[in-house]
């Protein structure tokens, strides 16, 4: 197999990537990383010390890619099928890079602060980073209300790499802080995320982890 990919299927960027994959069907061998194993940890180290997923290994072409936006648009130059996750118009490209940094910065890592804070000891949590997480999430929920008002996909009537990055960063952020009726358009887009079969199947595939999810305390 040529492609082989380093991941976890909990992660939300490894999610991202995932359904990449999945929408254009592209075969590869997946890995799954564990870093509280040791002997995972060092087998994955080894092919990217950095030691965080997703990493894309293609051996047809002796690459090493990390990094889930930089994954994706290696797949669509280097393995393109029928879903296209950038425009070929060079402004509208840019704006479908600028919505998956938005998902990546302004939705997933507020989320990560959120659930990564209920996995510290009792007594050492940061009740103002939380705070200030939360609201960095109502600030980008209302953005994309407004954003998706007229829209199916992110850009539009196509399913692109921003889509890729909304789709977990939704799924996930709605657990830690729910989107609620005060956002409906925002609702209604993770509705179609969560239908469409690209990604049905990565959360399907990540059902046996769930437990793995931290509650809050």
């Amino acid at each position: 197999m040529s492609l082989e990919l380093y991941l976890h299927p909990l992660a939300s960027f490894c999610q991202k990537v995932l359904i990449a994959f999945y929408e254009n069907e592209t075969p590869f061998e997946p890995h799954l990383v564990d870093l509280g194993d040791e002997a995972s940890r060092a087998a994955f180290t080894k092919v990217w010390p950095i030691a965080k997923f997703p990493v894309l290994r293609d051996h047809a072409r002796n690459r090493t890619i990390p990094e889930s936006s930089i994954i994706i648009e290696y797949l669509a130059r280097h393995y393109p099928g029928q879903t296209r996750f950038l425009p070929e118009d060079a402004d509208r490209a840019m704006e479908t890079r600028l919505w998956d940094r938005f998902y990546d910065l302004y939705v997933s890592e507020p989320m990560q602060k959120v659930v990564t804070d209920r996995l510290r000891p009792v007594g050492h949590n940061d009740a103002h980073g939380v705070q200030s997480a939360k609201a960095m999430l109502k600030t980008a929920y209302g953005m994309i209300d407004d954003e998706m008002a007229a829209k199916t996909w992110a850009m539009g009537d196509a399913f692109t790499m921003a889509d890729c990055a909304a789709a977990p960063a939704l799924f996930y952020a709605d657990k830690v802080m729910p989107v609620g009726d005060a956002h409906k358009n925002v609702a209604r887009y993770l509705d179609r995320l969560l239908a469409r079969p690209s990604f049905a199947r990565v959360v399907a595939e990540a059902q046996p982890y769930f437990a793995l999810f931290p509650e809050e305390k």
